[in-house]
């Protein structure tokens, strides 16, 4: 058994968002469950393992469409950060109306803060607020490994035209709780190939 936590992706729906099936030893979480629910189900009976919580790095349309059908499959709760907890619930807020599919799905579960703690098997994943793409996006940081959602992409950043973005509160975010970590840090991005800390501090040019 390895002494490390496993990371899956899988590139869903339309908007090509990652998907992260993270495991060790029969625990797991999923974060971003975005579409293709029943790809997303196979890959967790394929793996065997017990999903404990899903977590949501925002709430933007593409990273909670296949919400429902993950929860009933798996009986895990929702967690999300308070201010992003609206977007579950409402379409306009994460702007599926404006694509006219008009999603919304139960309330949360349960909200994740600054400095939270998950735990998997003997791992613990700790959040990180890193708004400014959305008022409640959150990363989640462990095991040398740090999932930042829509805030940090390879050699870019999330978009802030969006209804409640900033891009001075993004790039605040990033400097203040990513940047700081060290260089060979793996960045799992919510869309796109992943990257790592150093790369990103020294080639991204939207923080350099």
């Amino acid at each position: 058994m390895t002494n490390s936590l496993i990371v899956e992706s899988l590139e869903v729906g339309d908007f090509l968002t990652n998907c992260y099936l993270v495991h060790h030893e029969g625990q797991a979480v999923i974060i971003d469950p975005g579409d293709d629910h029943g790809r997303i189900i196979n890959k967790i009976k394929n793996r065997n393992v017990k999903v404990k919580q899903i977590i949501l790095t925002h709430g933007h349309i593409d990273h909670i469409r296949a919400v429902p059908e993950i929860k009933k499959f798996t009986g895990a709760p929702v967690l999300i950060h308070r201010e992003d907890a609206i977007m579950l619930t409402d379409c306009k807020a994460n702007l599926s109306c404006y694509d006219k599919s008009e999603f919304s799905t139960d309330a949360a579960d349960g909200f994740i803060n600054e400095g939270d703690i998950i735990e998997i098997s003997q791992f613990k994943i700790k959040v990180l607020h890193t708004p400014g793409h959305t008022p409640g996006g959150i990363s989640l940081l462990s095991d040398g490994m740090v999932f930042t959602g829509d805030a940090l992409f390879r050699e870019s950043i999330g978009r802030t035209d969006f209804p409640n973005g900033s891009l001075d509160t993004l790039i605040q975010a990033i400097r203040t709780r990513l940047l700081v970590l060290p260089d060979n840090t793996v960045v799992y991005p919510g869309h796109g190939p992943k990257t790592n800390i150093g790369q990103e501090r020294s080639s991204n040019p939207w923080l350099n």
